[in-house]
């Protein structure tokens, strides 16, 4: 994956239904504010900066360090390394699912903004630590 030169504005803009598009701004303000980077499109995914991984396996790539994407079912938050890693924080979020690295939020409004801040912020550390012995880190960005 690779960030591209997309324009946010008009991404968010074309984003539905209306209330996912007003979720999406105040997880971009999240982000910024726990990350300290500015957001950039990377397709149809808003990112935050940049590393690379590599796997045992050899496997190697690029994401961002933190990022989301308003989807129209939900807004799916990206969480390293993996979003099950979190159970207290988890508990005391709000309504939510999840999968292995994602957390799912269908209305951000009944969701813990401090405890979506604190997730945020442990994975975060997880990425600038370098990751763990599941998945090697380098922050690039």
């Amino acid at each position: 994956m690779r960030p591209g030169d997309g324009d946010l504005g008009a991404f968010l803009s074309g984003v539905t239904p209306a209330q996912r598009r007003t979720d999406a701004e105040t997880v971009i303000d999240l982000m910024r504010e726990v990350s300290g980077r500015e957001p950039r499109l990377w397709g149809s995914i808003v990112g935050f900066g940049s590393c690379h991984y590599v796997y045992p396996t050899g496997t190697e790539g690029d994401v961002p360090v933190l990022s989301f994407a308003p989807r129209k079912a939900a807004t799916t938050l990206y969480l390293s390394p993996f979003a099950g890693e979190y159970p207290e924080l988890l508990a005391a979020l709000g309504p939510h699912t999840t999968s292995v690295a994602c957390l799912y939020i269908k209305k951000l409004a009944e969701v813990d903004l401090d405890v979506l801040r604190a997730l945020l912020r442990r994975s975060l550390a997880w990425v600038e630590a370098g990751g763990d012995e599941r998945m090697r880190i380098t922050v690039t960005g």
